[in-house]
């Protein structure tokens, strides 16, 4: 059985992720010296789409669409390739590239921190038979070594001097770590039930836990600006002092 730990933790963290992003785009487009005006459309824009996406999700798996494996293609798997292509779409356009110029690179990899609380109530649900273990880090998911990386290079960028090339191999260990997950994921569905019947992937075909797609998205989005950060613009502060300079990376 599903304990409130899990029921509300889930949830509680694709919120915030959701805040996360809109408060993003008004830090960014405030970096970026955008009119006020402008800069607070944009952002209302990027929450209403935020808005929009949680309530599609919801509808999704509160009308049992996501179930219908009858159906071709299967509404999940449309549904588990947008959570991949709209975090790309958004990173890689305008908008991602101001994310990733006016976001200082220890937030943006400290963000991906959420991942390790998310791996703790992830593993919680398949203690309580809700997810399969091998979503878990006690089956084939060590994604809780990205969150807890996350924290330690955070801290790092904060202090003093890191190395490009040590920050985008944890970012391409992210990333790895990412798709193994999703894989993983994708394979336990009723599609494929590649681990078997008991291990089914159900869990996130209803409400709630249909938001998992969205730290899925955040984590890939994330990933992304992280790149964009290194190599997509000159900027080089590594905190939130926006006043920091090159040194605080070393390349």
């Amino acid at each position: 059985m599903e304990s409130d730990l899990v029921r509300f933790g889930i949830p509680l963290i694709a919120l915030a992720l959701s805040a996360l992003f809109v408060v993003a785009v008004f830090v960014a487009e405030r970096a970026a010296g955008t009119m006020a005006g402008l800069r607070l459309q944009r952002t209302a824009l990027a929450a209403l789409g935020v808005l929009l996406w949680l309530a599609i999700v919801a509808a999704l798996a509160l009308s049992g669409l996501l179930r219908r494996f009858d159906l071709r293609p299967p509404p999940m798997a449309l549904w588990f390739g947008m959570t991949l292509l709209l975090p790309l779409v958004v990173a890689l356009s305008p908008l991602g590239k101001r994310l990733a110029a006016g976001l200082p690179l220890v937030a943006l990899v400290g963000f991906q921190a959420f991942r390790l609380p998310l791996e703790l109530l992830m593993h919680r649900a398949a203690m309580d038979g809700l997810m399969p273990r091998v979503m878990s880090y006690s089956g084939y998911n060590f994604d809780i070594v990205t969150g807890t990386t996350a924290l330690v290079l955070g801290i790092a960028l904060a202090r003093g001097n890191v190395p490009r090339a040590a920050v985008l191999a944890w970012n391409f260990m992210g990333l790895v770590l990412l798709a193994v997950i999703g894989g993983i994921a994708f394979a336990a569905t009723p599609i494929f039930l590649a681990f078997g019947p008991d291990n089914a992937n159900v869990w996130v075909m209803s409400f709630p836990y249909s938001w998992m797609s969205i730290m899925v998205a955040g984590a890939l989005f994330g990933h992304v600006l992280v790149l964009r950060k290194l190599y997509g613009t000159h900027e080089s502060a590594t905190s939130s002092n926006p006043k920091k300079s090159l040194t605080s990376v070393s390349v």
